[in-house]
């Protein structure tokens, strides 16, 4: 697998874990652990957000990988 494939997997990954904090979130009576489930969310979005674009130069850069 290139890497670019990895990093790709690795943002669905993340996609995946951010859904469910988000599910666990809204089922959650706790305000205190309700407000530290979204703060990770936002952090899970910004390692997303931060992997999106390495991988856009990744396909810059390794054109052939691109949609792979």
């Amino acid at each position: 697998m290139t890497v670019g494939g990895q990093v790709k997997q690795t943002i669905a990954g993340l996609k995946g874990a951010r859904v469910t904090l988000e599910q666990i979130a809204s089922m959650e009576k706790n305000p205190e652990a309700k407000e530290t489930l979204e703060r990770n969310t936002g952090r899970i979005d910004a390692v997303i957000n931060n992997l999106e674009k390495r991988l856009g130069v990744l396909e810059f850069e390794e054109p052939q990988y691109k949609g792979f």
